[in-house]
Protein backbone atom coordinates (compact mmCIF):
# COMPACT_ATOMS: atom_id res chain seq x y z
CA UNK A 1 0.00 0.00 0.00
CA UNK A 2 1.30 3.55 -1.20
CA UNK A 3 1.66 6.30 1.51
CA UNK A 4 -1.08 7.87 -0.59
CA UNK A 5 -3.39 5.01 -0.18
CA UNK A 6 -2.60 4.70 3.54
CA UNK A 7 -3.30 7.99 4.40
CA UNK A 8 -6.99 7.63 2.64
CA UNK A 9 -7.27 5.01 4.53
CA UNK A 10 -7.19 6.59 7.88
CA UNK A 11 -8.59 9.75 6.71
CA UNK A 12 -12.06 7.64 5.59
CA UNK A 13 -11.63 6.03 8.89
CA UNK A 14 -11.35 9.17 11.21
CA UNK A 15 -13.86 10.84 8.89
CA UNK A 16 -16.45 8.04 10.00
CA UNK A 17 -15.85 8.35 14.32
CA UNK A 18 -16.25 12.57 13.05
CA UNK A 19 -19.37 12.03 11.29
CA UNK A 20 -21.00 10.12 13.94
CA UNK A 21 -20.04 12.47 16.65
CA UNK A 22 -20.88 14.83 14.30
CA UNK A 23 -24.28 14.03 13.32
CA UNK A 24 -25.08 13.32 17.09
CA UNK A 25 -24.54 16.87 17.74
CA UNK A 26 -26.46 18.10 15.36
CA UNK A 27 -29.13 16.29 17.30
CA UNK A 28 -28.23 18.00 20.19
CA UNK A 29 -28.58 21.48 18.44
CA UNK A 30 -32.09 20.05 17.34
CA UNK A 31 -33.07 19.23 20.29
CA UNK A 32 -32.50 23.33 21.13
CA UNK A 33 -36.02 23.74 19.10
CA UNK A 34 -37.83 22.51 22.31
CA UNK A 35 -35.99 24.79 24.14
CA UNK A 36 -32.72 25.81 25.49
CA UNK A 37 -33.33 23.76 28.90
CA UNK A 38 -34.11 20.34 26.21
CA UNK A 39 -30.60 21.05 24.68
CA UNK A 40 -28.84 21.48 28.12
CA UNK A 41 -29.90 17.54 29.75
CA UNK A 42 -29.19 15.90 26.32
CA UNK A 43 -25.36 17.30 26.19
CA UNK A 44 -25.56 16.67 29.67
CA UNK A 45 -26.29 12.95 28.87
CA UNK A 46 -23.88 12.85 25.91
CA UNK A 47 -21.21 14.28 27.98
CA UNK A 48 -20.73 11.30 29.86
CA UNK A 49 -19.38 9.33 26.95
CA UNK A 50 -17.84 11.78 25.20
CA UNK A 51 -16.00 13.60 27.58
CA UNK A 52 -14.52 10.73 29.17
CA UNK A 53 -10.72 11.30 28.86
CA UNK A 54 -10.28 8.08 26.42
CA UNK A 55 -12.88 9.30 23.36
CA UNK A 56 -12.11 12.80 23.84
CA UNK A 57 -8.60 12.08 23.03
CA UNK A 58 -9.14 9.92 19.91
CA UNK A 59 -11.99 12.50 18.55
CA UNK A 60 -9.69 15.16 19.02
CA UNK A 61 -6.81 12.85 17.88
CA UNK A 62 -9.31 12.27 14.22
CA UNK A 63 -10.15 16.01 14.18
CA UNK A 64 -6.43 17.11 13.85
CA UNK A 65 -5.88 13.79 11.24
CA UNK A 66 -9.02 14.87 9.29
CA UNK A 67 -8.19 18.34 8.42
CA UNK A 68 -4.30 17.69 7.88
CA UNK A 69 -5.21 15.20 5.36
CA UNK A 70 -7.89 16.55 3.87
CA UNK A 71 -6.73 19.91 3.23
CA UNK A 72 -3.16 17.57 1.51
CA UNK A 73 -5.57 16.23 -0.73
CA UNK A 74 -7.53 19.00 -1.85
CA UNK A 75 -4.79 21.07 -2.80
CA UNK A 76 -2.51 17.87 -3.87
CA UNK A 77 -5.03 16.62 -6.36
CA UNK A 78 -7.36 19.48 -7.07
CA UNK A 79 -6.27 19.76 -10.78
CA UNK A 80 -7.31 16.33 -11.45
CA UNK A 81 -10.56 16.69 -10.09
CA UNK A 82 -13.07 17.02 -13.20
CA UNK A 83 -16.86 17.78 -12.92
CA UNK A 84 -19.07 19.16 -10.43
CA UNK A 85 -19.23 16.87 -7.96
CA UNK A 86 -15.39 15.88 -7.61
CA UNK A 87 -14.83 19.52 -6.90
CA UNK A 88 -18.23 19.73 -4.93
CA UNK A 89 -16.45 17.13 -2.44
CA UNK A 90 -13.23 19.25 -2.15
CA UNK A 91 -14.68 22.41 -1.45
CA UNK A 92 -17.23 20.93 1.15
CA UNK A 93 -14.55 19.02 2.27
CA UNK A 94 -11.78 22.00 2.87
CA UNK A 95 -14.66 24.03 4.66
CA UNK A 96 -15.21 21.99 6.69
CA UNK A 97 -11.34 20.88 8.04
CA UNK A 98 -11.35 24.80 8.77
CA UNK A 99 -14.47 25.09 10.46
CA UNK A 100 -13.66 21.70 12.81
CA UNK A 101 -10.27 24.12 13.33
CA UNK A 102 -12.08 27.03 14.16
CA UNK A 103 -15.08 25.28 16.23
CA UNK A 104 -12.83 22.68 18.11
CA UNK A 105 -9.96 25.31 18.85
CA UNK A 106 -12.63 27.65 19.80
CA UNK A 107 -14.40 24.97 22.74
CA UNK A 108 -11.17 23.95 23.46
CA UNK A 109 -9.93 28.21 24.26
CA UNK A 110 -13.28 28.60 26.37
CA UNK A 111 -12.62 25.43 28.43
CA UNK A 112 -9.09 26.57 29.15
CA UNK A 113 -8.55 29.90 29.09
CA UNK A 114 -12.25 31.88 29.62
CA UNK A 115 -13.25 28.79 32.08
CA UNK A 116 -16.73 28.63 30.93
CA UNK A 117 -18.80 25.86 30.11
CA UNK A 118 -19.19 25.21 26.20
CA UNK A 119 -22.67 24.87 26.21
CA UNK A 120 -25.62 25.66 23.81
CA UNK A 121 -24.72 29.81 25.58
CA UNK A 122 -21.29 29.48 24.37
CA UNK A 123 -22.35 28.59 20.54
CA UNK A 124 -24.72 31.11 20.77
CA UNK A 125 -23.12 34.03 22.41
CA UNK A 126 -22.20 35.44 19.11
CA UNK A 127 -25.57 35.93 17.81
CA UNK A 128 -26.60 38.48 20.64
CA UNK A 129 -23.50 40.80 20.64
CA UNK A 130 -24.03 42.62 17.13
CA UNK A 131 -22.37 43.20 14.77
CA UNK A 132 -20.96 39.23 15.19
CA UNK A 133 -24.18 37.74 14.46
CA UNK A 134 -23.63 38.42 10.82
CA UNK A 135 -20.47 36.65 11.18
CA UNK A 136 -21.54 33.23 13.05
CA UNK A 137 -25.07 33.24 10.95
CA UNK A 138 -23.13 32.00 7.51
CA UNK A 139 -19.95 30.46 9.65
CA UNK A 140 -22.54 28.11 11.65
CA UNK A 141 -24.68 27.46 8.57
CA UNK A 142 -22.37 26.18 5.98
CA UNK A 143 -20.49 24.62 8.51
CA UNK A 144 -23.28 22.22 9.00
CA UNK A 145 -24.55 22.67 4.92
CA UNK A 146 -20.62 21.22 4.35
CA UNK A 147 -20.62 18.41 6.93
CA UNK A 148 -23.94 16.94 4.77
CA UNK A 149 -22.40 18.05 1.56
CA UNK A 150 -19.53 16.40 1.90
CA UNK A 151 -21.31 12.87 3.23
CA UNK A 152 -23.53 13.47 0.05
CA UNK A 153 -20.82 13.66 -2.15
CA UNK A 154 -19.16 10.40 -0.56
CA UNK A 155 -22.23 8.49 -0.99
CA UNK A 156 -22.64 9.32 -4.68
CA UNK A 157 -19.41 8.05 -5.31
CA UNK A 158 -19.69 5.33 -3.33
CA UNK A 159 -23.20 4.14 -5.38
CA UNK A 160 -21.60 4.44 -8.82
CA UNK A 161 -22.95 0.99 -9.46
CA UNK A 162 -26.45 2.53 -9.07
CA UNK A 163 -28.49 4.26 -11.91
CA UNK A 164 -28.28 7.85 -11.98
CA UNK A 165 -31.55 8.53 -10.45
CA UNK A 166 -30.57 6.60 -7.01
CA UNK A 167 -26.93 8.07 -7.65
CA UNK A 168 -28.70 11.91 -7.63
CA UNK A 169 -30.70 11.27 -4.58
CA UNK A 170 -27.66 10.12 -2.97
CA UNK A 171 -26.48 13.05 -3.73
CA UNK A 172 -29.37 15.67 -2.99
CA UNK A 173 -30.75 14.19 -0.01
CA UNK A 174 -28.14 15.05 2.53
CA UNK A 175 -27.35 18.45 0.95
CA UNK A 176 -31.44 19.23 1.03
CA UNK A 177 -31.19 17.91 4.83
CA UNK A 178 -28.46 19.75 5.98
CA UNK A 179 -29.52 22.64 4.42
CA UNK A 180 -33.15 22.43 6.27
CA UNK A 181 -31.02 21.52 9.50
CA UNK A 182 -28.21 24.40 9.33
CA UNK A 183 -31.01 26.73 9.04
CA UNK A 184 -33.18 25.19 11.93
CA UNK A 185 -29.92 25.62 14.05
CA UNK A 186 -29.11 28.98 12.76
CA UNK A 187 -32.41 30.16 13.82
CA UNK A 188 -32.08 28.21 17.28
CA UNK A 189 -28.90 29.52 18.40
CA UNK A 190 -30.02 33.53 17.58
CA UNK A 191 -33.46 33.17 19.67
CA UNK A 192 -35.75 33.24 16.98
CA UNK A 193 -37.46 29.79 17.47
CA UNK A 194 -37.31 30.15 21.31
CA UNK A 195 -36.45 33.05 23.30
CA UNK A 196 -33.06 32.96 24.28
CA UNK A 197 -32.38 34.91 27.79
CA UNK A 198 -27.96 34.74 27.08
CA UNK A 199 -25.79 35.31 30.29
CA UNK A 200 -23.72 38.20 30.73
CA UNK A 201 -20.62 36.18 31.13
CA UNK A 202 -20.95 34.55 27.69
CA UNK A 203 -21.95 38.16 26.12
CA UNK A 204 -18.73 39.48 27.49
CA UNK A 205 -17.14 37.14 25.48
CA UNK A 206 -17.97 39.50 22.94
CA UNK A 207 -17.86 43.25 24.24
CA UNK A 208 -15.00 45.23 24.80
CA UNK A 209 -14.16 45.36 27.93
CA UNK A 210 -13.31 48.78 29.79
CA UNK A 211 -9.87 50.01 29.78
Amino acid sequence: MTTTSSLLAWHRRSAAVIALFALSHIVNHLVSLAGVAAHLRWMDGARLLYRQPLVESVLLACVALQTASGLWFVVRGWKRRLGLVPRLQAVSGAYLALFLLAHVGAVLYGRAILHLDTNFYYAAAGFHVQPWGLLFGPYYFLGVLALFTHLGCAAYRYGRHQTARVRKLLLGLPILLGGVAALLIVLSLDGRIEPVDMPAEYKATFQDKPS
